[in-house]
């Protein structure tokens, strides 16, 4: 391939990578996705993944042409995902392009989704089509983590967010810990609230605090899941989390008593123990996997963080800390203590930003 040649794709790619961004959490359970139509150098088409059960990015951009009046026949498609080939809510995207004329599809990354995996790009290529794949693929996986992950484990991305001072701690002796961090932070973890599926939080949060654990102040066109880990179904039909949206307690022992004034709430109980008469949380997350959650976020408690990061079910860390020190109090994670420095559980700095007063630390486990 000659330079130019090159030069234009990965323009054209980036292109793509940006249209996909825009699509709302609204599309989920399915990935985001960017496409755009190229012909002799002009870009006919733009499109990306409409909100679940509408267009894909494909079919988007293939009527975005036809809306501006071009032809599409003998164009190059780029497209940030494999264009699927099985039928769901929507035909499927290969045989669109197929129809449409389409002559060469570049596509970033093979998707993972063993419905398609491949099939859509073997669909492509019999009917003549070029097909490349891999331009900028860590990019586009990047935008999908929670997609890719459920697909190739069964299990969604977790993140787990923790806002603390710079000694780390989230709460003084007595029980105080509103609010470390200021009005800038915690507006922003309701932005990353508000990309998640499902948020999950533990028995003690829901006791200490009675939070709403809702997204607020950003708009949103569906609140997540609600999920509580509460082994002795200990929380209150009273508890704020319950009063509006859908919510999930995963207990360990049942109570019949409690579990009916909780059912009488509209709440979902699923039992799920582990040999310690705790919940069993590898498979809680495999039971999400299994409701189409693509990614899970996590604000809880120093004793259901730990467990989690014990347990290696925990992805990354959205940390933040404030600028202040705070002595005695709760730490971050109540993980078993170790003997030797070798080990520690290792994480990679993946995004350090500063947001008002507060660092923004985005770590992911290795």
């Amino acid at each position: 391939m000659d330079e130019s040649k090159a030069k234009a794709d990965l323009q054209c790619m980036q292109m793509a990578l940006e249209l996909a961004s825009r699509a709302t959490i609204a599309t989920s359970p399915n990935p985001k996705v960017g496409c755009v139509i190229v012909k002799d150098g002009e870009v006919i088409g733009q499109g990306w993944t409409q909100p679940v059960g509408q267009a894909h990015a494909e079919v988007q951009a293939l009527r975005n042409a036809a809306e501006l009046g071009f032809d599409v026949d003998g164009a190059t498609a780029y497209v940030t995902l494999e264009p699927c080939s099985h039928f769901g809510r929507t035909p499927p995207c290969a045989y669109a392009l197929v129809e449409a004329g389409i002559a060469r599809v570049v596509a970033a990354e093979q998707d993972a989704n063993p419905q398609v995996a491949g099939r859509g790009l073997a669909i492509l290529r019999n009917a003549g089509i070029t097909v490349e794949c891999g331009l900028l693929a860590p990019q586009a996986r990047e935008l999908n983590l929670g997609f890719f992950k459920r697909m190739e484990t069964g299990k969604p991305w977790v993140r787990m967010k923790v806002a603390a001072s710079l000694d780390g701690i989230t709460a003084l002796l007595n029980g105080q810990s509103q609010w470390i961090t200021a009005d800038q932070a915690r507006q922003d973890g309701h932005v990353w609230r508000s990309r998640a599926d499902a948020i999950l939080t533990g028995i003690g949060t829901v006791l200490a605090d009675d939070p709403q654990m809702n997204v607020r102040g950003v708009n949103t066109s569906r609140q997540p899941l609600k999920v509580v880990v509460d082994s002795d179904l200990r929380i209150s039909p009273k508890a704020k989390l319950l009063q509006d949206g859908t919510a999930l307690v995963v207990c360990a022992n049942m109570h019949p008593e409690r579990q009916k004034l909780l059912q009488g709430k509209g709440v979902e109980i699923l039992c799920l123990p582990d040999e310690l008469a705790k919940v069993n949380l590898a498979e809680l997350l495999l039971e999400l996997g299994r409701r189409q959650i693509n990614e899970l976020h996590v604000e809880a408690g120093a004793k259901l963080n730990g467990a989690l990061i014990a347990q290696n079910c925990v992805d990354e860390l959205l940390v933040y800390l404030a600028p202040k020190l705070l002595g005695d109090g709760a730490g971050l994670f109540a993980l078993p203590e170790l003997s030797t420095v070798d080990q520690a559980k290792k994480v990679v700095f993946h995004e350090v930003v500063q947001i008002g007063e507060t660092l923004r630390i985005l770590a992911r486990f290795q």
